[in-house]
């Protein structure tokens, strides 16, 4: 367990963000040093098995298990991060112009509750930094989902021009979109979550994604949902989001809730991820695939830890499910172990594929 053992101490003794952007780095520089993604894949690849591959919203996918956005904000790792063993990965949230970000610190471990807060607030390089960046790739060996959002400073009726924005700068690079209407760290952005400013952001970002298509079919959207939203909210986004016609939905951005943490930096303002979030998640992704009747693929996200979480996840109605916490509790290993997890609990559940294990617990 050579992260646990080894990296994991010397990261942990450092300031939170000071650590990401090492990880960042060191997996950037991998990917620039000769035999540096053989070297990755393999202490950490993981081998193509026909039993976890499938295809979600026209797209193809290795296995079943990505990393979520907010590791790499600005796609400076991507070679790195395909090589140990996702399969796929976001990058991102990427706003149309570059910011800041909240003022430090606004990255907080939580080590008793396995949990991070974070109140990052977007600070990234900007859409046009990013697609170049893309745009430099040799190879995808998985498929990339940008995760778009808008600038602090625009207002939330002009919201849906900054996701257009997006959509039209990086549109060549992307092989999927992701709308991100759910973090907690941009003041009036969940509000985009509700009713007519929803529709409207929706159709936006359809139509736009229509004229980028020019003849041929436009690339899949997926919009992401916050944890926090009540029964009620819960059922009118979600007929929202599906009437919308988008391709799919993940379940669920990090949580404001506090309830049953124990660590000292509890109290801190942000978004929560992690093991607290485990079940809330899970049952977002249960009560969208019963309403939708499984008809919106769901990206299951929020506290998957264990090959048990991924596939509580799954047979809730998840087609994919991904990660973000669980890399910086117990590194890049986590890939091997949920894979094959996986494989173990579908057979005992005797599934041949993993798409059958899809909602299984709604039939």
């Amino acid at each position: 367990m050579l992260y646990e053992r080894l990296a994991k101490p010397l990261l942990f003794r450092v300031d939170p963000e000071k650590a990401h952007h090492l990880v960042i780095d060191g997996m950037r520089r991998a990917a620039e040093t000769p035999g540096g993604l053989t070297l990755l894949k393999s202490l950490y690849g993981t081998p193509r098995d026909e039993a976890l591959s499938l295809e979600v919203a026209g797209m193809s996918f290795p296995s079943p298990v990505g990393l979520a956005a907010g590791l790499d904000k600005n796609a400076e790792a991507v070679p790195g991060f395909s090589s140990v063993g996702f399969g796929f990965m976001e990058v991102g949230t990427v706003t149309p112009v570059s910011q800041p970000g909240n003022e430090q610190p606004r990255l907080f471990r939580l080590p008793s509750d396995q949990a991070l807060i974070n109140r990052m607030g977007f600070n990234n390089k900007g859409a046009e930094d990013m697609a170049g960046r893309l745009a430099s790739l040799k190879e995808r060996p998985v498929p990339i989902g940008v995760n778009i959002g808008k600038n602090k400073i625009t207002p939330n009726e002009e919201a849906h021009l900054d996701y257009e924005r997006c959509i039209r700068v990086l549109y060549p690079y992307a092989d999927f979109f992701i709308v991100n209407i759910s973090s907690p760290n941009t003041p009036d952005l969940r509000r985009l979550q509700h009713g007519d400013e929803l529709r409207t952001l929706l159709s936006a970002v359809r139509a736009e994604l229509k004229h980028q298509a020019g003849e041929g079919a436009s690339k899949p959207v997926f919009v992401k949902i916050a944890p926090d939203l009540d029964d009620g909210e819960l059922e009118e986004t979600v007929d929202a989001i599906e009437s919308s016609g988008v391709s799919g939905l993940i379940a669920t951005n990090t949580t404001l809730s506090r309830e049953g943490l124990t660590h000292r930096n509890r109290g801190e303002a942000g978004g929560l991820s992690g093991r607290p979030l485990t079940g809330r998640s899970t049952e977002i992704v249960r009560r969208v695939y019963s309403q939708t009747a499984g008809r919106l693929p769901i990206v299951g996200s929020g506290g998957i830890f264990t090959p048990e979480d991924a596939y509580a996840k799954i047979r809730a109605g998840a087609s994919l499910v991904e990660i973000y916490t669980a890399m910086i509790y117990k590194g890049p290993e986590i890939n091997r172990q949920l894979h094959a997890g996986l494989k173990r609990l579908m057979q005992t559940d005797g599934f041949t594929h993993i798409a059958q294990a899809v909602g299984a617990d709604h039939r």
